[in-house]
């Protein structure tokens, strides 16, 4: 029987044929957590009776969302994992390294045809290496933590075909909100969104990691790139590796199968409150913005960095605007450091941090007081998400956060340049 990549997964990791809508328990090749999802999951791991993890070497603990601790509750928190690192024999893990989601690709935590979960929804990222990944709840995670498996039901796939080639300024983060605006919320509602066509197969793994990283935003329990040249030797640099064919099968079943050219799409800006409420960037410009962040694990990217260095060339942001820019790790870092563009960006007016979640979950630094609107490349727009119930995110990437914090309201990239 055809199958998709994520039955073959399942199939090949339970030792069984396996397809969509089967329920199992199957083990996990890694299980993530960080420091606001990781205190909860070893209480829970505790309460079930835990006293050693199933696999220290398997267990990925990085601290992100508040390094450095910005209340002594957090600093007890991270001292509370750092202990439990300690006594269970868990070395992967380490509060300077970055967000988890990026740290944990770099580091080669996740490979091809591998089950990966993290007590975090965007952990779906780590299907741009071929894996199936998915996020789930501290209690779930407390149970791997113990058992090492979890029951899963095997997800319907939606095949998302992507032709053409992207324009100049325009690109993944501009493709996965307009499909976000076109599937809707909750239009993936625990399937697998499996992203296929020519214009995928040429995509960077930069683009591919921010496809899958907001898969979760459509409702998707996993997000997925058949595994192909790129992919492995990305894999390769990290981990030992031996290639291996894994796609879907001619012929497998779909719940539904869709197709998009990317040679006409347009920047893509998604608006207050909702990440699918997607428009081209025309529609909302000239929108004042009293801050620009451009960082996340969507989008804090070398490759973000040199778009954003650039459309700023040798101006200035503009000073009515606060622009916060935080590279997802500290290999991200490095790299755009050693490309200049840390200073630049300096130069240039923005706040350059230390790699962390930043402003992404309103949880540390750059807050929104009532009323201030911000753009950020980050993935979700919520009310409240980034500080104050009553301001404003719009979301977009980093070639249009570059050119709004330029003209200091929200602007086309094209037209900058």
């Amino acid at each position: 029987m055809a199958k998709t990549i994520v039955e073959k997964i399942f199939s090949r990791i339970c030792e069984r044929d396996m397809s969509a809508g089967d329920v199992m328990m199957a083990p996990v090749d890694g299980a993530m957590i960080h420091d606001i999802t990781g205190p909860l999951a070893i209480h829970k791991f505790h309460e079930m009776g835990g006293e050693r993890v199933f696999d220290p070497s398997k267990v990925i603990m990085l601290f992100d969302h508040q390094v450095p601790a910005d209340s002594i509750s957090a600093a007890e928190l991270q001292q509370f994992m750092r202990s439990f690192a300690s006594e269970q024999g868990i070395f992967n893990y380490d509060l300077r390294e970055g967000v988890c989601h990026q740290v944990v690709l770099e580091k080669g935590r996740a490979a091809p045809g591998e089950i990966i979960v993290g007590s975090d929804s965007h952990t779906c990222m780590y299907g741009a290496v071929g894996a199936f990944a998915t996020g789930i709840g501290s209690t779930d995670m407390g149970f791997v933590l113990r058992y090492g498996a979890l029951y899963f039901r095997v997800p319907e796939s939606i095949r998302v075909d992507v032709s053409g080639t992207f324009p100049e300024w325009v690109g993944a983060k501009d493709f996965i909100l307009s499909l976000a605006g076109d599937i809707g919320a909750d239009g993936a509602t625990y399937q697998a969104l499996e992203f296929t066509g020519e214009a995928i197969r040429r995509m960077d793994m930069a683009g591919r990691m921010t496809c899958c990283n907001m898969a979760i935003e459509m409702g998707g329990k996993a997000g997925i790139v058949p595994p192909d040249k790129t992919t492995w030797a990305y894999v390769g640099e990290r981990r030992d590796s031996v290639p291996f064919d894994l796609a879907s099968d001619e012929g497998a079943s779909y719940a539904a199968w869709k197709s998009y050219d990317v040679s006409d799409l347009e920047p893509q800006v998604a608006v207050p409150h909702n990440v699918d409420h997607v428009v081209a960037v025309g529609e909302v410009a000239g929108t004042p913005v009293d801050q620009v962040f451009i960082g996340s694990c969507t989008n804090g990217r070398f490759e973000d960095f040199r778009d954003v260095a650039g459309i700023l060339g040798n101006r200035r942001f503009s000073d009515d605007v606060r622009v916060i820019i935080i590279p997802a790790s500290r290999e991200e870092y490095l790299k755009t450091l050693r490309a200049g563009y840390i200073e630049r960006f300096v130069e240039a007016g923005a706040l350059v941090e230390a790699p962390c979640c930043g402003p992404c979950m309103g949880g540390a630094f750059g807050l929104l007081a009532p009323g201030e609107v911000s753009l950020s490349t980050s993935n979700r727009n919520f009310r409240g998400r980034q500080g104050s119930a009553e301001a404003e995110v719009y979301l977009a990437s980093a070639a249009t956060a570059a050119a709004t914090a330029i003209a200091g309201e929200i602007t086309d990239p094209r037209e900058v340049v």
